[in-house]
């Protein structure tokens, strides 16, 4: 199957992400904080609506905005839920910028510079900077650097991350099997073959369709195996398509080798959450993934609540291949309820958020939203009973190679999971497609790297 690149000015893309958000049916969902302001958005503090990614974070927020925000503010919270694929395959879907619109908006490092240069979300710097409770500041360097553009800030951070191999230290042990601190592919690789069995998949990475989902995951592989989507002229604009390069077959070889060979049951529609479930039931052995997964498996209600190993992520040619994101708010320019907006943000990424959340989430302390402020790793509860996993994450986020994430010169803004080009969503989208389907063993590999090839070739013509 062949697609065409839409060629979407970061403008369109933007109001595609608020009329998808806004417009979607059966994948998302809807939740209210509960408070004096009426559903009209009467009382003294008014309503917003707001759009988040379905991630266990994310979901402890909205529960606990009715008591740690509205309760205060006066403020009523319209929360939109919607799955990482919906919010993400935003170029990809023909919905229209029509309809209500979202007074906050969650959104990335891909989408975050590109948008503000674009003057579609709000610069958030003078009000963060005004804000006595916020300590813009206190914000990690690397992460406010991504979801900025020219010096500003345009969406602030709820979590940040970077990406790492985790795995059962006992299933390991069990098996004779020893992790490096710094592993290869190839050492990955062969570990998981061995600890794969019947019952116990020997790691799960994901292959669900999407740029940010099978994609993320996978390109980071491509930038660590030589590989790369585009070639770069040299004003740093795309050049030519670099999928019919032999780096990239083997680096897609590896990928869906090892899946079909250790990888997880579905694996076609397994990303974070699916991994996440398979890893906690005890369905597979070891996890690339998102670093904020770790205050998961280390929650207070996790099953594999000490059971873990956290190496960095793994790598071929490159020094170091981990990713760097963050899910970050921002404000549309569109809404006219900045103001609340902005007090909205200020409590969700603020430092006092963090500090309450920690004794009220189910999986306490551990689960904390993660990697946006130097202070959350100085609060005497977290340091506790984050001491697994907070240097590794900190490690992997520092070492984070998004100015030169592999071998070659790429085009657009700085990204290592993605490539910081607004068509890059629709080729990733549509390659994905490809590259699942080799996956679930319904495409051949040739076929599917011609397609992306084809796809991959339009930008710029």
């Amino acid at each position: 199957m062949r697609g065409t690149v839409r060629p979407w000015s970061a403008a369109v893309l933007f109001a595609v992400v608020v009329g998808l958000a806004a417009g979607c049916g059966g994948s998302s969902k809807s939740s209210s904080s509960s408070g004096s302001s009426s559903s009209n958005g009467g009382g003294k503090g008014g309503s917003i609506n707001v759009a988040i990614v379905d991630n266990p974070q994310m979901k402890d927020i909205a529960a606990l905005t009715p008591k740690l925000f509205t309760a205060k503010s006066g403020i009523k919270v319209n929360y939109t839920v919607l799955d990482e694929g919906t919010l993400r395959e935003v170029t990809t879907r023909d919905v229209a910028a029509g309809g209500r619109q979202f007074d906050v908006a969650m959104i990335g490092m891909y989408e975050a510079p590109q948008f503000g240069k674009a003057g579609n979300i709000i610069d958030l710097t003078p009000k963060a900077t005004a804000d006595p409770t916020y300590n813009l500041g206190d914000l990690i360097p690397s992460v406010r650097n991504g979801l900025s553009a020219d010096g500003k800030l345009y969406a602030a951070p709820f979590y940040g991350e970077s990406s790492f191999l985790m795995y059962r230290k006992d299933i390991l042990k069990k098996d004779g099997v020893t992790m490096p601190p710094h592993p290869t592919w190839a050492q990955v690789a062969a570990i998981a073959r061995k600890v794969n069995t019947p019952n116990m998949a020997g790691i799960c990475l994901r292959g669900k369709p999407g740029w940010g989902d099978l994609g993320a995951a996978l390109t980071t592989v491509l930038n660590t195996f030589g590989a790369t989507w585009w070639s770069a002229k040299p004003d740093g604009t795309v050049d030519k398509a670099q999928v019919n390069q032999p780096a990239f077959k083997q680096a897609l070889q590896f990928y869906t080798g090892l899946i079909k060979d250790a990888g997880e049951k579905d694996a076609a529609n397994s990303s974070f959450n699916e991994c996440l479930s398979q890893y906690k039931d005890g369905k597979v052995a070891m996890w690339y993934d998102a670093t904020v997964a770790a205050g998961l498996l280390e929650a207070s209600d996790s099953p594999v609540k000490g059971k873990n190993g956290y190496a960095a992520a793994p790598v071929n040619k490159t020094p170091a291949s981990g990713w760097l994101w963050s899910w970050a708010l921002a404000i549309p320019k569109t809404t006219s309820k900045q103001d609340l907006a902005w007090k909205y943000i200020s409590f969700a990424t603020g430092p006092q958020y963090i500090k309450e959340a920690g004794a009220q989430i189910s999986g306490g302390w551990p689960a904390i939203p993660p990697g946006t402020r130097k202070s959350t790793y100085e609060i005497p509860q977290y340091k506790q009973a984050a001491r697994a996993f907070a240097k590794p994450t900190l490690a992997a986020m520092s070492a984070a190679p998004i100015n030169n994430p592999g071998t070659t010169k790429r085009p657009g803004v700085p990204g290592v999971q993605y490539v910081g080009i607004p068509e890059f969503q629709d080729v990733g989208n549509q390659c994905t497609q490809q590259f699942s389907a080799v996956i679930a063993g319904r495409t051949p590999i040739d076929a599917a790297l011609k397609n992306c090839q084809d796809i991959a070739s339009q930008v710029g013509h």
